[in-house]
C-alpha cells in the first residue's frame, strides 16, 4: 500500500459527529494523502461508530484512513493502518494477528534513533513534529531543520512535516525534502475547509 505525497489530515472524533462529517464531505472534494483519526474519543461513544463512518466516507476518495495508536481498533473495522506516536515493541505482533496489508508510520522527533527503528520494522513513514509551534502539537519537541535534512540523507522513507504548518510560513521549508505536510486546525478550524486545502497545495513544494 503506497504511501502518496500531499496533505496529511489528523482528525479529533470528540468533535461533535455532525460537524465532523460535515467538515470531512468537504474535505475529501480535495486531494489527501492520510486521514488520520486522534485517539481522543469521547468516553460516551462508540469509537467503532466513529470510525466506520469516517471510512466509509473517505475510501469512495481512495482515501487511506489510519488510527493513532489504538492498532487494536483494525481488528473491528477496514482501517487502512496505524500512526505511532512514539516506538512500540509489537509491530511484529500487530502484522502477525491482522496478517494484512497495513500503512504504518510513527511520530519522530530530534532523536533519529526513531527513524532506525522506523526502517529496521519496515515502516512506511515518519512523521516530524513539531516544525513549528503549535497548539496541536504540543506534546512534541521542536525539530530542527538539520535534523531533517539529516533524516532524508540517510533514508528514503517519505518523511511528512508536522506542528505549526500554515501557508504563511510553507515557503520556510523549501530547503527541506518531504513528501507532505501534517495538518489539523489549519483545516478543521477552517470556515471552509476545502479552501484551506487548496491554500497550502498552493504552497506546497511538491504540488
Amino acid at each position: 500500500m503506497k504511501v502518496h505525497s500531499g496533505i496529511y489530515l489528523i482528525i479529533d472524533p470528540s468533535t461533535e459527529k455532525d460537524s465532523l462529517m460535515s467538515k470531512l464531505r468537504d474535505i475529501v472534494r480535495e486531494k489527501i494523502a492520510i486521514i488520520q483519526i486522534w485517539d481522543n474519543f469521547k468516553a460516551n461513544e462508540d469509537p467503532l461508530e466513529v470510525i466506520n463512518e469516517v471510512i466509509q466516507l473517505c475510501h469512495t476518495k481512495n482515501i487511506p484512513v489510519l488510527i493513532n495508536n489504538q492498532w487494536e481498533m483494525l481488528r473491528h473495522t477496514g482501517l487502512d493502518g496505524v500512526h505511532f506516536d512514539s516506538m512500540v515493541e509489537n509491530v511484529s505482533q500487530v502484522r502477525r494477528e491482522l496478517n494484512r496489508e497495513l500503512i504504518m508510520g510513527v511520530t519522530c522527533g530530534n532523536d533519529l534513533s526513531t527513524l532506525t527503528w522506523a526502517e529496521e520494522n519496515a515502516l512506511d513513514y515518519i512523521s516530524f513534529c513539531s516544525i513549528f509551534p503549535s497548539a496541536t502539537a504540543n506534546s512534541c519537541e521542536l525539530v530542527t531543520f538539520e535534523t531533517v535534512k539529516a533524516a532524508t540523507g540517510m533514508s528514503s522513507l517519505p518523511v511528512f512535516l508536522a506542528g505549526g504548518i500554515k501557508p504563511e510560513n510553507l515557503g520556510l521549508l523549501e530547503e527541506l525534502d518531504y513528501s507532505g505536510i501534517a495538518v489539523v486546525s489549519g483545516v478543521m478550524n477552517a470556515a471552509k475547509p476545502n479552501e484551506a486545502i487548496k491554500k497550502y497545495q498552493q504552497k506546497m513544494k511538491h504540488q
